[in-house]
């Protein structure tokens, strides 16, 4: 991809839904801002990673808060470029280019809104080839690039810019920041050179998100299956089909958390699969045996038209299909699992890989 056009908003919201892994925001809300942005400015030009300048002065742009409250309040396009701004003018120079902080959900469309009104590339890179629920959660953390100085902007017109110790700092003033704000919010952060890109974000995240909506698309369209080219293109593994019989899901601390219960259909009758998410589906465990976790991708596809299940969507009756993907390789180091791993999130266990 050279350019982002308003044809190509429906794919990138289709596969960003998919990477998002049950979180990152209704990615259709940010297809919606997106949609308006490029029709008022016109198409968004994509930048990869090979071809970013060292110099060159990025910052993340996203959407931060409980995604429940996210379908409920919805971002104008002036609050999304609002934190940009005011980071930009914090540090006293001008901004070259906008990247992801995540490649899920509606974080993968809030930047094309930001890039669209500022008239910047957008780099074809994020900071997790995934969606995590802490802004620390990013691989530019292991390379000891900070969150901060950080800016966040609400739909009221309130700004602030924050300055941490370090970046797990960064997610608990910001957070609290964002539950006085109404539990969602507008942030700039990770700051970064072209050089420091290169070396921290995961390349071609925005492209494969577009590809992955073309793969479902297409398959819909040829009768085929859209859960099967998914699971082939992110060389993962299909872990359960089954109807979802339960799901328990509260807003603590300015996360959806809860869990997931489905009983098997198909070849998965009988037995029955539980998930367990903080924004983003951490664990899955089938039969009380522990299939795959964190930091690895865990997605919900509908069994059908193979589109993504949020955790915010899921609903009793859904007929869905869990697969399991691989995480970009240094999430599986110590640091990575350290960061982002499952002890983490308070699970007592060792990482579970997409192939269980």
């Amino acid at each position: 991809m050279r350019e982002i056009t308003l044809a190509d908003l429906d794919d990138i919201a289709t596969g960003a839904a998919i990477l998002g892994t049950g979180g990152g925001g209704d990615p259709h809300i940010g297809r919606l801002l997106a949609a308006s942005a490029v029709r008022e400015y016109g198409p968004v030009k994509l930048c990869s990673l090979d071809e970013l300048p060292d110099g060159a002065a990025l910052v993340q742009v996203a959407m931060m808060g409980a995604p429940t409250v996210m379908v409920e309040k919805l971002p104008s396009i002036d609050q999304v470029s609002a934190a940009a701004g005011a980071l930009s003018g914090y540090l006293g120079s001008g901004l070259t280019h906008i990247a992801c902080a995540e490649a899920g959900g509606v974080n993968s469309l809030i930047p094309v809104v930001a890039a669209a009104q500022l008239g910047l590339p957008l780099v074809d890179a994020d900071g997790m080839g995934r969606a995590f629920p802490e802004i620390q959660m990013v691989l530019p953390t292991l390379y000891g690039i900070r969150a901060t100085p950080m800016a966040i902007a609400d739909e009221k017109g309130n700004r602030a810019v924050l300055d941490t110790v370090d970046n797990h700092w960064a997610e608990r003033l910001a957070r609290s920041a964002t539950i006085d704000m109404g539990c969602s919010a507008m942030i700039s952060s990770y700051a970064m050179t072209g050089a420091q890109a290169r070396d921290s974000l995961v390349p071609g995240t925005l492209s494969l998100c577009a590809e992955l909506g073309r793969l479902v698309r297409e398959a819909r369209a040829a009768h085929a299956d859209p859960v099967a080219a998914v699971v082939a293109r992110l060389g993962g593994s299909t872990l359960f089909t089954g109807k979802v019989t339960d799901v328990e899901r509260r807003t603590v601390t300015g996360f959806a958390r809860g869990t997931a219960t489905l009983a098997g259909l198909d070849g998965d009758a009988g037995s029955e699969l539980t998930l367990r998410f903080q924004n983003e589906h951490l664990v899955a465990e089938v039969d009380g045996r522990v299939r795959a976790t964190v930091p690895d991708l865990i997605c919900t596809l509908d069994r059908e038209s193979g589109e993504a299940v949020t955790t915010e969507a899921l609903r009793f009756g859904q007929r869905v299909t869990v697969i399991a993907a691989p995480a970009d390789p240094r999430w599986h180091t110590p640091e990575g699992l350290a960061l982002a791993g499952p002890r983490y999130f308070g699970y007592d266990l060792d990482p579970v890989g997409a192939a269980g």
